[in-house]
């Protein structure tokens, strides 16, 4: 009957190489510059309970839909047809006006 099969018998073995330390410092200052830039954007980004608020603007439907608009277009829209928008959501609108995850509604990215 034999010996028992083993996977290596129909696929050949590779052995990973091992990384030199050099790589990895090489690595590493590219690693914190991307940090640093990433903390400077979180600084300047709207905290967590302010994007909750946006949240609960996108998922209260008595100011309309919020699809294929952006929340500020949204929120003048509910404005002009006098359904009393929160204020303090236009204020955070204004304030991070090149921030998308503030302007964009939580189902922007999703095809309808």
């Amino acid at each position: 009957m034999g010996r028992k099969r083993l996977i290596t018998d129909s696929f050949q073995v590779v052995k990973k190489r091992k990384r030199d330390k050099e790589a990895k410092k090489a690595q590493s200052p590219l690693h914190e510059t991307v940090t640093v830039q990433t903390e400077s954007l979180l600084q300047d980004a709207a905290q967590p309970d302010q994007l909750e608020m946006l949240k609960q603007f996108d998922l209260s439907w008595q100011y309309g839909p919020c699809t294929g608009i952006t929340r500020l277009q949204r929120w003048e829209r509910a404005e002009l047809l006098g359904l009393n928008p929160p204020a303090m959501v236009q204020e955070l609108l204004q304030k991070h006006r090149d921030n998308p995850l503030v302007m964009y509604s939580l189902w922007h990215e999703y095809c309808l």
